[in-house]
């Protein structure tokens, strides 16, 4: 007996309801990147582990899918016997799936610098791939929906992507807060208790707060080597109460000898007063526990959560000032949002916030009768496709319980019924399959009533 069919643990197979609910989500947001000037660019599934490695924190590299060189990958290994993992992985491995979009639109910039005029908005619409645990909102294969602005210092385009990113989520009929602050303002609170060394360490246990609490990170930060007494010092800060403005002026006092605070704050007040001219109406948090614990970012750090779902970040991002650096072309710096479009889908999905224009492509389905019906159905057909309209009809005379049912499954707007007598009049019967409502509209305005009801 053969085995069951199935597929690796965190990836999904999406049918055709899912698969227009996802466009749906696809296109709002293709829509919105290029009304702001984003152009689209696309790079391979697979990079060079050179390119990935050391990007993510020690973490990060972890969860990257290996890929075993072409053919015989052990032909060149030489003696494997003894070898560490971490080499015994480099010596048959030198791919890897990409872990994000950034760091391989990083090194597209680097390649391709004499083509591209700066500052460069760019947007990328993929999937990448983690070796992560799955879970509920979390895969092994998922899309990100990237927007980046590179060759620019300007804090106007962080306000920009807060600005993007609000008419995005009020298009998607979805509540949502933003949730702001600045790897600078950290790392003047590492240097305020004593440990700017630990910068790296601070942050990625600081990121945890939300997921496994105070206790807990205070224990990792312990763990990692810095003194206790430093771990208290960081207490009152972590949770620091009041508005954005309060907590502002409060660590104006506490990083009153970091210069590098001071301008972490200075940047985090302008990029909010620009969101406000901006008109930006989704809600904006500074919270200084964000830290998103990867290496790579240098200023303002940004994430984005559901109001109406408890599934973790739908959206993040934040400034880098050297990741092209470290593929050879430094003194660029970007700044950058992606759009999680996997928990977004499963937050429509939990809110019962998809539209019914959302759960299908098909507009029209032309019901068959017989062999005289179907060739009047087909100049309707014709008629309704050169309007623009996306119509099918049942390829053969079934019982019209079949057809009928045919079209609830496939969520299909209306029917169009053509029997001897719409046949004679030239007014076929349309039926709203939402509403019940059915009334016989002449040939020559089918098309014009459809796309008005729509």
């Amino acid at each position: 007996m053969s085995q069951k069919p199935s597929i690796p643990k965190g990836t999904r197979d999406f049918g055709p309801k899912e698969m227009a609910r996802r466009n749906y989500i696809f296109d709002i947001i293709r829509n919105v990147f290029m009304k702001y000037g984003y152009q689209q660019i696309e790079t391979p599934a697979m990079e060079n582990l050179t390119t990935l490695m050391g990007k993510y924190g020690e973490e990060g590299d972890k969860l990257l899918f290996r890929i075993l060189n072409s053919g015989d990958f052990l032909k060149n290994a030489g003696d494997l016997s003894n070898t560490e993992p971490s080499v015994l992985g480099s010596r048959i491995c030198e791919k890897g799936l990409r872990y994000d979009l950034t760091v391989p639109f990083a090194r597209y910039v680097v390649q391709n610098r004499n083509d591209i005029s700066f500052p460069f908005k760019r947007f990328q619409i993929q999937p990448v791939w983690r070796a992560d645990r799955p879970q509920k909102g979390r895969y092994r294969e998922f899309y990100q929906c990237d927007i980046d602005v590179i060759g620019s210092n300007a804090l106007l385009n962080e306000a920009e992507l807060l600005k993007v990113t609000d008419e995005i989520f009020k298009k998607l009929n979805l509540q949502i807060s933003i949730l702001l602050n600045n790897r600078k303002i950290l790392s003047g609170l590492a240097g305020h208790i004593g440990h700017p060394d630990k910068m790296i360490d601070i942050t990625v246990a600081v990121d945890k707060l939300d997921k496994i609490g105070l206790e807990k990170v205070n224990e990792e930060l312990i763990n990692k080597g810095i003194p206790e007494a430093a771990v208290q010092k960081l207490q009152p800060i972590l949770l620091l109460q009041g508005s954005s403005i309060e907590k502002i002026q409060t660590l104006r006092h506490v990083l009153k000898d970091s210069e590098i605070g001071q301008l972490g704050l200075d940047e985090l007040e302008k990029v909010i007063e620009y969101a406000r001219l901006l008109e930006v109406e989704s809600p904006i948090e500074f919270d200084l526990t964000l830290a998103r614990g990867l290496n790579y970012y240098t200023g303002a750090i940004i994430e984005v959560k559901s109001n109406e779902m408890a599934i973790g970040s739908i959206s993040g991002g934040g400034r880098y000032d050297d990741l092209t650096g470290i593929f050879g072309l430094s003194d660029v710096s970007g700044v950058g949002i992606s759009f999680g479009a996997d928990r977004i889908y499963d937050v429509l999905e939990h809110t019962g916030k998809f539209p019914s224009s959302a759960e299908s492509n098909v507009q029209a389905l032309i019901l068959n009768f017989g062999e005289k019906e179907e060739l009047f159905g087909l100049s309707i057909l014709n008629q309704l496709r050169k309007a623009g309209i996306s119509a099918e009809m049942y390829p053969e005379a079934a019982k019209l319980k079949k057809q009928m049912s045919y079209a609830d499954d496939k969520n299909i707007g209306w029917t169009i019924m053509a029997g001897a007598e719409e046949i004679l009049s030239g007014s076929p019967t349309l039926k709203n399959m939402k509403t019940g409502h059915q009334e016989k509209i002449s040939l020559d305005k089918i098309a014009a009533y459809i796309n008005a009801s729509s």
